[in-house]
């Protein structure tokens, strides 16, 4: 997602060399094409159906994502050694700073990603070590930026109603997100009590997240009815609200599958249970949530809103969309589960490689220096 310009002190990014110039608008939004790409690897490397050729390309996916995510790590950093100036107007800034939970949120998904499909190029213990390494770093990133960047609004920025926005809902969906890929490392651990604390962590980042969504979210949906909505270019953020709607029914139908054979028989039926008395009405608030949003795009569409890097809004919340009825699918047995996460998926792709061009698209427009 593209990030609105921000009126900082002057610096000497004008006399800065051109390739570092370039890097003064590059903000933590760009963390999100690594969540997009990594998401599309594990939405379809997951899918009930099996298609020829898709294992491959999930593979390429997953290779892309990695590599996004080194180029990505290596820009902010210079990016915060050359324009600190800039860098900090960002965490100040009720518009750019939630984008920091993207970048938690970018270790998380390509751990999920290479739980899914690393194993084909790296070998299931390699896979595994480094799946468990980014899950690590992206689960304490993901309390960091859940805590901090709300201090840092409540501190520093100053926000008012007509700043509300569905970028805020980011860093309170990275522990969901965690919550969600944990899950998938619990086998890994010995068995007994390493097992069951990761399973119960995952609940209770679950819970953290559920909670503080529930906190924002009605504040967003006032904002869209009683504001009239944000400007056409910001249309795409209105898909950031499929995020912990999709996120969580993953969650709850990670955990529970997880629990099996770890926690008491009771306990693990319990979380089961609830992972569809949750997940079935909340993924129908989603795909209700998805036509608004759709229809509002549309909207945007007609009024000139042209492909560029916000839409890579559309890439991850959409992909909990697949996720998601996957994860029903698998408790319910449900066929209309399995066909509806295809369906979503061949959105996803749809809409993945619309961000991907507009991406392309608005760095070839970029000017050699920004002011």
């Amino acid at each position: 997602m593209s990030l609105p310009s921000l009126a900082v002190a002057p610096s000497p990014a004008a006399s800065a060399p051109a390739p570092v110039s370039r890097l003064r608008g590059f903000g933590p939004n760009h963390y999100a094409a690594v969540m997009g790409t990594a998401m599309l690897a594990t939405a379809g490397s997951g899918l009930p159906q099996h298609v020829g050729g898709l294992r491959g390309l999930c593979t390429a996916l997953w290779a892309l994502a990695a590599l996004a995510l080194l180029a990505v790590l290596v820009a902010r950093g210079a990016h915060w050694a050359h324009h600190r100036d800039q860098a900090r107007a960002h965490l100040r800034s009720p518009a750019v700073a939630p984008f920091y939970g993207c970048l938690a949120m970018a270790f998380l998904a390509l751990s999920a990603a290479t739980q899914r499909v690393g194993p084909d190029v790296l070998g299931h213990g390699a896979a595994l070590r480094l799946a468990e390494v980014l899950f690590a770093i992206g689960a304490v990133l993901a309390v960091v930026v859940a805590a901090g960047i709300p201090v840092l609004m409540i501190v520093h920025a100053r926000a008012r109603f007509a700043d509300v926005s569905p970028v805020w809902l980011l860093p309170l969906v990275a522990p969901m997100v965690a919550a969600s890929v944990g899950p998938g490392l619990v086998a890994e651990l010995p068995a007994g009590q390493a097992r069951e604390t990761l399973v119960y962590a995952c609940l209770a980042l679950f819970g953290t997240s559920l909670l503080a969504v529930l906190v924002v979210l009605p504040l967003v949906g006032a904002r869209l009815l009683t504001g009239g909505g944000w400007p056409a270019r910001l249309a795409p953020s209105l898909f950031l609200v499929l995020g912990p709607l999709g996120q969580s029914t993953t969650a709850t139908g990670a955990i529970a599958e997880a629990a099996r054979g770890v926690l008491p028989d009771g306990t693990a039926e319990g979380l089961r249970v609830f992972s569809i008395v949750y997940g079935v009405p909340v993924m129908g608030f989603a795909l209700l949530w998805l036509l608004i949003a759709a229809a509002l795009v549309a909207r945007a569409l007609a009024q000139g809103l042209r492909p560029s890097s916000t839409w890579w809004a559309f890439t991850f919340p959409v992909g909990t969309c697949v996720t998601g009825p996957t994860q029903l699918a698998a408790h319910t047995g449900l066929a209309a589960y399995r066909w509806l996460a295809a369906a979503v998926y061949v959105f996803l792709l749809f809409a993945w490689c619309a961000a991907a061009f507009g991406a392309v698209r608005e760095l070839g427009a970029r000017p050699a220096a920004v002011a």
